[in-house]
């Protein structure tokens, strides 16, 4: 049958898929409102919100919402990302009314109990402490803070232990007034789900949902790139380099996602290959590409140790000069195959499948067909990704390195070797 899209008389959208063979449900509300939209004196304040949002409502205390949905056997949870924060539960499909409803309630009727506030506000700084205590974590907040230098988009989603604290009740009434409306939220079901009853079940509890958030649109992102360094006594050194990358709306997002594949995808990917199995560089290697709204991120991690350091960043490099100059069918071919077999994957569980639901409402406004996403890859060539590659490894690096490593590349010298002469500022065309 598909996704079934419906939207409310307030404008908030609802959306089900039926996957057969389903006794139970994935479903949650998505808001397009994430830690980019926090103002300069509220980092972290849509984390904390995340987690207040447990803590008990007008009609049930914490417990209470805890003890709801594993009475029934379900579970329930959220998460915060850049851009988006999720509410989300997972039940037997008998149970979906009470899901609705304790959805329903903590995003709606939400307390936020100044004693419930300050204990989640010490869990947020033991958060906090323990990404710093782990390297290979705090190297890619570290990264994104060097790429996108004094911007929400670089900021850490968790905050400072100087921000959390000094939010109050008030401060977290006023933020979810002005950044949940329904014009920024998508309600999905996956699984055992009847469009037509899950409508309903969401318009008898979300139909009074004021129909726009009052908050403005986000600040324009800029990569600007650069070095960040820090020397840790530790047994391994965390190595990230990256370029500026594709938003999700423009020409090549999808090439460099095959891209990323191509060069750090997997075992058999030229990284890999090279870098760990030919030369025993680094116990770990893979590159990534994350897309936002209206910028995007390329970037290759690497964990190694003191002693093979000095020659890992020259090898990736080097790496990302071949693949410009010639990429092999057979990798094309073999990148399709893992992106295609991912989102099949993904379409198997019903948790994945309401997820990716809600993110394409979120970013193009409507479900997009496998059928059509398949299309996309099947048009991309050698050429293009040879293309994309000589322009995106020309563009400012982003290095971050957090261990022992006195003995890494100087950041000049690193982009010395991937920029040709007077390429130094080019940027990727759109």
């Amino acid at each position: 049958m598909g996704v079934e899209v419906s939207r409310l008389s307030n404008g908030l959208t609802v959306a089900t898929e039926m996957l057969p063979g389903m006794e139970s449900v994935a479903l949650g509300v998505w808001v397009k409102s994430g830690a980019r939209n926090e103002r300069d004196d509220e980092h972290g304040m849509a984390h904390l919100l995340e987690h207040m949002a447990f803590k008990g409502t007008a009609q049930r205390s914490a417990f209470q919402i805890a003890s709801e949905i594993e009475n029934v056997g379900g579970e329930i949870n959220a998460a915060t990302s850049v851009e988006t924060t999720a509410f989300y539960a997972r039940v037997l499909s008998s149970d979906v009314p009470l899901a609705v409803d304790l959805l329903a309630d903590i995003l709606q009727n939400s307390t936020f109990d100044p004693e419930e506030l300050e204990r989640e506000q010490n869990v947020i700084l033991q958060e906090i402490g323990a990404a710093h205590d782990t390297p290979d974590d705090i190297v890619f907040d570290h990264f994104t803070e060097t790429a996108f230098r004094h911007q929400t988009l670089g900021r850490s989603i968790l905050g400072t232990p100087e921000t959390v604290m000094s939010f109050n009740s008030a401060q977290l009434h006023r933020f979810i007034q002005r950044e949940y409306g329904a014009d920024r939220m998508i309600i999905v079901a996956a699984g055992d789900v009847k469009h037509d009853e899950f409508v309903h079940e969401v318009e008898n509890r979300f139909g009074g949902l004021r129909p726009h958030a009052q908050g403005g649109a986000v600040q324009y992102a800029q990569y600007v790139g650069g070095d960040f360094r820090e020397n840790r006594d530790l047994m391994d050194a965390q190595i990230i380099l990256g370029f500026e990358g594709r938003a999700y709306h423009v020409r090549d997002f999808y090439a460099s996602q095959v891209l990323s594949m191509i060069l750090g995808g997997g075992m058999s990917s030229r990284l890999f290959q090279e870098v760990r199995e030919k030369r025993g560089l680094c116990y770990s290697v893979y590159a990534f590409h994350w897309g936002f709204s209206d910028t995007g991120i390329f970037g290759i991690h690497a964990a190694t140790g003191q002693a093979n350091l000095g020659e890992l960043v020259p090898v990736i490099a080097g790496e990302l000069q071949k693949i410009g100059d010639h990429i092999l069918e057979e990798e094309l071919d073999r990148a399709r195959a893992q992106y295609r077999a991912g989102l099949i994957m993904a379409g198997e569980s019903p948790s994945s499948r309401a997820s990716q639901i809600a993110r394409q409402l979120l970013l193009f406004g409507r479900p997009i067909p496998s059928q059509e996403l398949m299309e996309r890859l099947s048009a991309l060539t050698v050429g293009r990704l040879t293309d994309l590659s000589q322009r995106l490894f020309c563009t400012k690096p982003t290095l971050a390195a957090i261990g022992p490593i006195g003995s890494l590349s100087s950041y000049e010298s690193v982009a010395g070797v991937l920029s040709p002469p007077g390429s130094a500022t080019h940027r990727i065309a759109v």
